[in-house]
Parts: structure tokens; sequence; C-alpha cells
């Protein structure tokens, strides 16, 4: 199952985002799934005031235990995410293949 994972920062979260952020990238390479695509939202100013990855997994299961052991969520760094299910298609003009 492909998903796209939209998280918004909680208001005054940038320097907790940054202490954590380390966890957060070394757990995204050792989740269970794929990671497709990720990168951070940025406000007007060009700073990060979120998240949104484009992720696979083999299991509604699997993509709730890389939620549950997100250091962003468990540091409260993300205020709100929404997990949509998508089909990928294209990833840097080439067509997706599993």
């Amino acid at each position: 199952m492909q998903v796209m994972i939209k998280a918004l920062d909680g208001a005054g979260m940038l320097e907790k985002r940054m202490e954590v952020r380390g966890a957060h990238l070394e757990n995204m390479a050792q989740v269970d799934g794929k990671v497709i695509c990720a990168g951070g939202l940025l406000d007007e100013e060009g700073k990060m005031k979120g998240s949104t990855l484009i992720m696979e997994f083999e299991s509604a299961e699997k993509l709730q235990k890389y939620l549950d052991s997100e250091p962003y969520i468990q540091a409260h760094v993300w205020e709100t995410v929404e997990v949509t299910p998508m089909n990928v298609v294209l990833v840097n003009g080439e067509k997706y293949t599993k």
C-alpha cells in the first residue's frame, strides 16, 4: 500500500524539530517499508513547518508501526498527521515499479 503522509508541526516547534531531526532521518532509514519521497514543508520565510512523505508498506500494520516509532510524533513536533492512500505512477519522470 502506498500512502502520502502530510504532517504539520505545532506552533513554535522549529527548534524541537531540529533537535529531533537526526532521529527522524535515522528512523526513516530503518523503516519496514519503502520511502519513495520525503521532504520538509516550508513557510513563507523558508523555515520548515511540517513534512510530506510518500511511502510504501506491505500492510496497514506496518504503516502503524512506523507511525508509532516516528520521533517527530513521539516528541510532539508534528501536531497533525494526515495519511492518504495513493498510487505512485512516476518517480523522477520514470514509471514507478514496486
